[in-house]
């Protein structure tokens, strides 16, 4: 016999590309724009009692292109614009220092996890790329990839689930841990996994988080 899924406890996103436009290496707290439907994602789990915290990768303070003052700054724009989360965990390290807490290691995330006195089982973690969905794997959590211009094609056919916007990604969320790999949306399933639209002229390229 199946036992019944437990709750979720707290959801976890990551900040650039999922919660906020992604402006690389920003440090300037006017630039900061909540994507499409964040503010009534973010609401809806408060609502429902689930926690919530972010978990971002800032190399530019390790690279020397943002001070650790900026990234704090912007990241109280996002608090006020989405917030306030319960929880933040940042990592200022570069992608060769060897640390345990930079995506796609798990440290951010149990941490954030234990802050929150979540189990990680019971918790979902909300990305646009590879690395979130990782982290998450590693620390025993849910992930649920949500893809942008910037998704790569293999990190969404890797995703354990894939949802089109973050109205679908918290639509399962409530329902208790997700379950199927496309999370069905207003958008057709194929658009999900076909790693999102094409990126717009201009559109930041990839880069290292």
């Amino acid at each position: 016999m199946n036992r019944p899924q437990r709750p979720v406890q707290a959801v976890l996103f990551d900040r650039d590309g999922t919660l906020v436009e992604d402006v690389p290496y920003n440090g300037d707290p006017a630039l900061v724009r909540p994507v499409e439907g964040a503010r009534d994602a973010v609401r809806l789990l408060r609502a429902r009692g689930i926690r919530t915290g972010v978990v971002t990768n800032q190399s530019g303070i390790a690279r020397g292109l943002v001070s650790a003052a900026d990234v704090r700054r912007v990241n109280a724009r996002v608090d006020e614009l989405l917030g306030p989360f319960d929880v933040w965990a940042v990592c200022p390290h570069g992608p060769g220092d060897g640390c345990h807490c930079r995506k796609p290691a798990p440290g951010m995330i149990l941490w954030a996890a234990g802050r929150l006195c979540a189990e990680p089982s019971r918790t979902v973690v909300v990305g646009d790329i590879g690395a979130d969905m990782e982290a998450a794997r590693r620390a025993g959590a849910h992930g649920i990839l949500v893809p942008t211009p910037v998704t790569r094609p293999e990190e969404t056919a890797r995703a354990g689930h894939v949802a089109p916007d973050l109205a679908t990604a918290v639509r399962a969320i409530l329902a208790g841990p997700p379950t199927g790999r496309v999370l069905a949306g207003e958008r057709p399933a194929e658009a999900a996994c076909a790693g999102g639209a094409p990126p717009a002229p201009g559109a930041a390229a990839r880069r290292p988080r």
